[in-house]
């Protein structure tokens, strides 16, 4: 049995600058991260382990026991910002510099006058930030949620995407906002983050080869799931893991290749654990079927 690592797999520049920021020294039991640092459960056990607190949200402001807090990767409307601050305390911000660039470009967006719509998951805290500071908006996150356009003040509307979004799937809903007939001007950027693009696009090159995907990544990572999608479109068959301990012998049995990757948030140490785990698996069934060959 084949193993093959994806081209491009693994934790992006912008959750490994959070997670180090997090975990710098001075911040030892004296940090609070207001939701989850990135959404991966390792990761934020590691961060509990070195004195650091974890709350839910903004919404948990009292829950707060220490003077500094922290922004995560997934950014926050300046409003949530300056609600910390106004309670007293110091904010840090480890937002990725990728989806800053979406609130950015949301914002001269609607200095031009286009209303803002936002490709993604309404109740993700990534898109949360976006729209956070915005008057009015509209989230889109399937064909069905096109009509709220019909709704809209104007027929001129500027267009972004959480940074997590499969490529295809944005491509064909703008190109569908394009042809709607209370639709007159759009303007698109296409705001899916380069390392999110080559993740998917590497994960579609591997599934060509393989008959078997393992998905390592927390089960609420928007990433992470959208590389599984990209396996159920190729017909290949994936499971979606968050350690090696979750590995189930039976999915390698018959398999001939087996193809690992995994979302923007997973270390490189769990990726190390599944990966030597599989290649574990796939000695002990080559010497189970040597010795079977050689009693018959």
């Amino acid at each position: 049995m084949k193993v093959s690592l994806a081209s491009a797999l693994g934790t992006c520049f912008g959750v490994k600058d959070a997670i180090n920021l997090a975990m710098e020294p001075q911040f030892k039991s004296d940090l609070t991260i207001v939701g989850q640092l990135v959404h991966n459960r390792q990761v934020n056990e590691s961060l509990k382990r070195n004195g650091v607190d974890l709350v839910n949200g903004i919404d948990d402001l009292d829950k707060i026991k220490t003077k500094k807090v922290m922004i995560t990767a997934h950014g926050a409307a300046e409003k949530m910002k300056e609600a910390l601050v106004e309670a007293g305390h110091i904010v840090y911000d480890a937002s990725c510099p990728l989806v800053m660039r979406v609130h950015k470009t949301v914002k001269s967006m609607v200095e031009q006058n286009y209303f803002p719509v936002v490709i993604g998951q309404e109740e993700h805290v990534e898109v949360k930030g976006i729209v956070g500071d915005l008057d009015d908006y509209i989230v889109i996150n399937n064909e069905e949620d096109l009509e709220k356009l019909r709704a809209a003040p104007t027929k001129r509307f500027g267009i972004v995407s959480q940074t997590t979004q499969q490529m295809e799937k944005v491509e064909n809903l703008v190109r569908k906002i394009r042809e709607m007939d209370c639709v007159e001007d759009v303007a698109f950027v296409n705001t899916i983050c380069q390392p999110t693009r080559d993740r998917q696009i590497a994960v579609r090159d591997l599934a060509d080869q393989v008959d078997l995907m393992i998905v390592i990544g927390g089960y609420n990572s928007s990433n992470t799931k959208k590389l599984v999608q990209v396996c159920d479109e190729k017909d290949v068959e994936a499971h979606h893991i968050e350690a090696a301990t979750q590995l189930d012998r039976s999915w390698f049995t018959n398999k001939k290749h087996v193809g690992i990757t995994a979302g923007t948030s997973t270390p490189e140490y769990v990726i190390n654990e599944v990966h030597t785990a599989i290649l574990k698996i796939a000695q002990e069934m080559e010497e189970m079927s040597q010795a079977t060959h050689q009693a018959s």
